[in-house]
């Protein structure tokens, strides 16, 4: 086939994700940064009023407790899973019946955020939930998680971390599908311990993996709000209350969509930021075999 058949052929496969990305993607969020710089209750004509949206936003209590409470859900959430996901996948990368305990891990991760969140409802129930059961059976009596101030982001950051374990599970296996066996090979001939080649080869020939975790982990945190709306509406008080929060919050109960579309942008820059604060440090902890 010549080459321009061929680019043809490419151009034509890739156009569907082109125009889904194009439509569904950039669009809206040109369309998101235009509508920031607006006063729009959803009737009318937009009122354009410049930067105020953005002053008005880091003025407001609520953007502020928004933002420190998916900060908080953030660091509880992003080691945490990475780390698990990680060993999960070296627990399962050379066991028996993997298949089977893949599948047990991976399920939770095409069941839907709703389901999961009205069965962790009952989990996390102050009177007949099983973790304050289980606890019982050891004296210990259990918060109430979804309904404590202190509790409810670590509970969502527990639902959550379960939640995603499998996907990230299934990247690192990926990862180290991806090694090549002639460095343990070469390691065993020097005598190195299991450790040891843990260390120097699978954790360095891995950091290309866990970069790429630990990115998808970071923009998944920030945009939680599945959880925090269908198990605490947000509560109790602001406990629960996060950025993806505040969007909705602002757009479809105050019908403040220049408001609205201004916290979705600076929730957009907080996450592009980390991106490349997390590029500009892979450099000195990513090594690319070859």
């Amino acid at each position: 086939m010549h080459n321009r058949s061929r680019r043809k052929w490419g151009y034509l496969l890739i156009a569907p994700q082109l125009i889904g990305l194009i439509a569904f993607s950039f669009i809206p969020l040109l369309f998101a940064f235009g509508l920031s710089l607006t006063d729009w209750n959803g009737f009318g004509s937009p009122e354009f009023v410049g930067i105020e949206n953005f002053i008005l936003q880091f003025q407001n209590p609520a953007f502020k407790t928004a933002l420190e409470n998916t900060l908080y859900y953030s660091l509880l959430y992003i080691p945490t899973s990475i780390f698990l996901a990680l060993l999960v996948a070296l627990a399962l990368n050379n066991s028996k019946g993997k298949s089977v305990y893949r599948f047990c891990f991976f399920a939770p991760v095409v069941t839907s955020s709703v389901s999961i969140s009205v069965i962790w409802m009952w989990i996390y129930n102050a009177e007949i939930g099983i973790i304050n059961q289980f606890l019982a059976n050891f004296g210990i009596n259990g918060p109430d998680w979804i309904s404590s101030t202190t509790w409810v982001i670590p509970s969502i950051a527990i639902l959550s971390i379960w939640w995603q374990l499998g996907y990230n599970m299934v990247i690192f296996l990926a990862g180290l599908k991806g090694i090549s066996k002639t460095y343990y090979e070469a390691a065993e001939m020097d005598g190195a311990s299991p450790i040891r080649k843990f260390f120097t080869i699978t954790l360095p020939l891995l950091s290309p993996t866990t970069f790429f975790v630990a990115i998808m982990s970071v923009i998944t945190s920030f945009q939680v709000f599945d959880q925090a709306f269908v198990m605490t509406n947000g509560g109790p008080g602001k406990g629960s209350y996060t950025l993806v929060f505040h969007v909705y919050d602002s757009a479809f109960r105050k019908f403040d969509f220049g408001a609205s579309a201004s916290a979705a942008v600076i929730l957009f820059v907080f996450i592009l930021i980390f991106t490349l604060i997390q590029f500009a440090g892979s450099k000195r902890w990513v090594h690319y075999e070859g």
